[in-house]
């Protein structure tokens, strides 16, 4: 794979650049066919799940903007602790004025990427 530490650095530098009210992925939604999402960016296209376990792996207190990277299917990922971390991710994407839909049936949470997705073609300078 290349450097972990090197992923890690790139996936939290990329997170902070997602603007206020807009989400991303953490690999390609191949509905949108479009590059952008966080491991293809941070040149480890295959690496989504690395993606996923930096971003939970960070403290409470954190600054980086980890509510800001859903599934490629625009759904809060469950994390095993009983809904606790996809309500608090949602809450804290309605906060920014992202709307999330709740599916009937399954419980999941949804938010429409074609209207609040983040898809850069390109590595913004900042990370390069």
């Amino acid at each position: 794979m290349g450097d972990v530490a090197d992923l890690t650095a790139k996936t939290y530098e990329l997170v902070r650049l997602i603007p206020l009210g807009m989400v991303t992925t953490y690999d390609t939604p191949v509905a949108l066919l479009r590059a952008g999402h966080i491991a293809k960016l941070a040149g480890y296209p295959n690496y989504s799940r690395h993606v996923g376990n930096a971003l939970k792996s960070l403290p409470p207190t954190s600054e980086i903007p980890w509510q800001r990277v859903i599934s490629s299917k625009g759904l809060i990922s469950p994390r095993g602790d009983q809904g606790q971390g996809v309500a608090r991710q949602k809450d804290r994407l309605e906060q920014e004025g992202v709307e999330v839909e709740t599916l009937a049936g399954t419980g999941g949470e949804r938010v429409d990427l074609r209207r609040w997705g983040w898809f850069p073609e390109e590595v913004p300078e900042a990370v390069t």
